[in-house]
């Protein structure tokens, strides 16, 4: 196969990626300016929203592929002797597909480990504020990261379309390996709509969170 073609392909993207940046200073544009960017905040963040949640979808599956997957290993192994590499891969790569993609959806419902000291003890406002900090000074700083740090491998896998080191394993290692970016896109559109959301709260364009918002927050934070 031509390998122009995932060059180009990967050039596209980048470029795409760049043209989406002025994006990410919508939550910053509607704290300056409310009213006229509200709008266009809100369907931003139910969009990603909703994006975020087929992708937690796409990780429910894995986790049912996993579940079958490891129960069919035990199984063969112990009560027939048999074991298949492909069969371990699948394990793993359900495994991973389901922290993965379901990492967006997590930080969408709150779900997400916090160690949380001083955030519990600010009002809503700052509660708000925090969010805001945290997207933009490690967030996404951290998806940015992985994104550029990754590029290469990723390139070159694809070239390849890189397969199993073993000759009875899956020939989808280029897939595997595209996990990776994809996490820290979904993360860093998700965090555009917290921190949306944190916005058109601190300027009184959505309602206060609600009780039941709060403690499943929470107890997802383990704050």
């Amino acid at each position: 196969m031509d390998t122009h073609i995932f060059l180009t392909l990967g050039t596209g993207l980048k470029w795409v990626g760049i043209a989406l940046l002025p994006l990410f200073a919508l939550p910053l544009a509607a704290l300056v300016l409310p009213g006229p960017l509200d709008a266009a905040a809100r369907r931003l963040s139910a969009l990603i929203d909703r994006i975020s949640g087929a992708a937690l979808g796409a990780a429910m599956a894995s986790g049912l592929i996993l579940l079958f997957a490891q129960l069919a290993v035990v199984v063969l192994r112990y009560a027939f002797g048999l074991s298949f590499t492909w069969l371990s891969e699948i394990v793993m790569y359900a495994f991973a597909a389901m922290f993965m993609l379901g990492a967006a959806g997590a930080l969408r419902d709150g779900a997400h480990v916090r160690v949380d000291i001083l955030r519990p003890r600010f009002g809503e406002n700052g509660r708000h504020w925090i969010e805001l900090a945290g997207a933009y000074l490690f967030l996404f700083p951290i998806c940015m990261r992985i994104i550029t740090t990754s590029e290469a491998g990723l390139t070159r896998s694809w070239m390849l379309l890189e397969g199993s080191r073993e000759s009875d394993g899956l020939p989808i290692l280029f897939l595997f390996k595209t996990l990776v970016p994809a996490l820290a896109v979904l993360l860093m559109a998700q965090g555009l709509s917290e921190s949306l959301k944190a916005a058109l709260r601190l300027t009184g364009a959505l309602p206060p969170e609600t009780p039941e918002q709060l403690n499943a927050e929470a107890g997802g934070h383990g704050a």
